[in-house]
């Protein structure tokens, strides 16, 4: 499933194909919403962004369209004059000014004001969004310093959305090994100075992760990975999906784990018990 990064860039793609322009049609599958459909016509998109693995689509009058892909929800974008070719079943279509996007497969979308999205049941459950809402080192050391999550392993904290929204899988077994952590310590366990590298390698693999397209791995153990024959898949990870591999740092094979019910891969040198 997508992550943080992936539907950041999802928003951005949105943004750049709606974003200052005015709706010319809207279409809801849903019927709560098709009544909504005639008095969004002639509204004008202010901005798409995301929080965790929704989308948010802003509108001039304080609306927001809330859409959550879920597994199999897929954005489309296109002229308004040509169909997308696609069995799926259309869910939503935003047309403004000739250019159009349809959401096929989503079951989860809803409008709001945009004042009430904090009261939203899915997005009152979330920390900050890593790339949306400007976290910074220290924002992030304040967070993560929380009673609630202080004494819990970080393995499983990370995943959890309530510190921060956006961490998935993969950028769970990248951060913790930029980090030079084990999965089993918690917050309470660092000094000040680890629990700040922390914070700062959160934000900094995220934007990577953002910024190169799911790419989390260094620059020179990426192309020394290709240069050995491994596919982009495999070195765009450091050592996510790597097990068995030598870490690209210290040559100890890559281990996977479960934690929190999920797979975790880790350097055991490198991110000792």
């Amino acid at each position: 499933m997508p992550e943080g990064p992936e539907i950041r860039r999802a928003a951005d793609r949105l943004h750049e194909q709606l974003a200052g322009r005015r709706l010319e049609s809207v279409w809801f599958a849903f019927p709560e919403l098709a009544a909504e459909a005639d008095s969004l016509v002639g509204r004008e998109v202010t901005a798409v962004d995301s929080w965790g693995k929704a989308l948010l689509t802003r509108f001039d009058d304080g609306r927001v369209l809330y859409s959550h892909n879920q597994l199999y929800g897929l954005w489309k974008l296109h002229d308004a004059e040509r169909e997308p070719d696609t069995e799926r079943s259309l869910r939503v279509r935003l047309t403004a000014e000739g250019r159009s996007a349809s959401l096929y497969s989503a079951s989860d979308v809803s409008l709001w004001p945009a004042e009430r999205l904090a009261e939203h049941p899915f997005l009152s459950r979330l920390g900050p969004d890593l790339l949306t809402h400007g976290v910074t080192p220290e924002q992030a050391v304040a967070r993560l310093s929380e009673p609630r999550f202080v004494r819990r392993r970080l393995g499983g904290l990370l995943l959890d959305q309530a510190p921060f929204a956006g961490i998935g899988n993969y950028l769970r077994s990248e951060i913790l090994f930029f980090a030079g952590l084990s999965p089993t310590a918690r917050v309470a366990d660092l000094s000040a100075v680890r629990l700040q590298e922390l914070a700062r390698t959160i934000l900094a693999v995220t934007r990577q992760a953002y910024e190169q397209a799911g790419v989390t791995n260094r620059g020179e153990w990426a192309v020394a990975a290709r240069r050995h024959g491994e596919s982009r898949r495999l070195s765009r990870f450091a050592v996510f999906e790597r097990d068995g591999r030598p870490c690209h740092a210290c040559g100890t094979p890559i281990e996977r784990l479960t934690v929190a019910s999920r797979r975790l891969y880790r350097c055991p040198s490198c991110q000792p018990d």
